[in-house]
């Protein structure tokens, strides 16, 4: 059986991606910060330990601007995970990007409110200890070691057409764009449109976490093409049919990922005192 100190990478799933370990052990796992989107699924996949968490929670039950992202990045933190792959849906800003393309972004930008974003508020947790404030580099969102891990993994799976970088803007939900802001967002240069990758990509590189996003196009966004637009159920059809294809990616992707670290994600703390015990 898997122990929870042997576990090494998190997977966060986004909409359909509930369970693909194998010899699952459900964890709860409190955080100081209230309760995760779920219990998480430990178990191994390509030879790794993996912690799996259903970000929407396993029946798809919280919104993207209800989801309590600091407790989820805590919670895998706490089982020893230090480098977490995040597939997720996402729209098209771009005719070329069509649905079943996929993106491995290298920069977000934040469209969301109300958020909580940072570990390090400096209000007092409930175990009584005070984060001080922190300025976390965020330049380069994501990490290098897992984009790169990802897109030799997506070529390996003979995923074509697998798109280098590209803009996430996260816009709050849980509704879908009028026309109009998807407009000004492709006018901006931006790639793709979600729901869910702030504070996710914000928060783990926070705490020390390599995190990679990995976004697969559902649909064309309001303002690409012209029709009613996209629906719920349009976008967790085009997810689900992409399930199968996304399994063999992920698992080269988690084989590729090194054991031992040398990225600015797991040297962001060195020095730094942020007033808190991390697990």
């Amino acid at each position: 059986m898997t122990q929870l100190s042997d576990v090494e990478i998190g997977v966060i799933g986004g909409s359909g991606f509930y369970s693909f370990l194998d010899d699952i052990t459900e964890v709860t796992v409190d955080t100081p910060y209230g309760e995760p989107s779920d219990s998480l699924m430990v178990g191994e996949l390509a030879g790794r330990k993996v912690a799996f968490l259903p970000r929407h929670g396993r029946q798809h039950s919280t919104p993207p601007h209800g989801i309590n992202y600091r407790a989820n990045l805590w919670a895998l933190r706490s089982v020893g995970v230090r480098q977490i792959i995040a597939p997720c849906a996402v729209g098209s800003l771009r005719r070329e990007l069509g649905p079943g393309t996929l993106v491995v972004p290298d920069q977000f930008v934040d469209r969301t409110y109300g958020r909580d974003q940072t570990f390090f508020d400096g209000h007092q947790r409930p175990d009584g200890q005070i984060p001080l404030v922190v300025h976390t580099p965020t330049a380069d969102p994501y990490c290098p070691t897992g984009r790169a891990a990802v897109l030799g993994a997506a070529g390996e799976a003979g995923w074509e057409g697998a798109q280098d970088g590209g803009t996430l803007v996260v816009i709050q939900g849980p509704r879908f764009s009028t026309r109009a802001e998807s407009r000004w967002y492709s006018a901006q240069g931006w790639s793709v449109v979600g729901m869910t990758g702030f504070p996710e990509a914000a928060l783990a590189r926070e705490i020390g976490l390599c995190y990679t996003s990995v976004a697969l196009v559902t649909d064309h966004d309001a303002g690409v093409e012209v029709g009613e637009g996209v629906t719920h159920e349009d976008v967790l059809k085009v997810f689900g049919q992409n399930i199968d294809r996304l399994r063999p990616v992920l698992a080269n992707a988690l084989k590729a990922l090194p054991v031992e670290r040398d990225c600015l994600c797991s040297r962001v703390l060195d020095g730094v005192d942020t007033g808190i015990e991390l697990p």
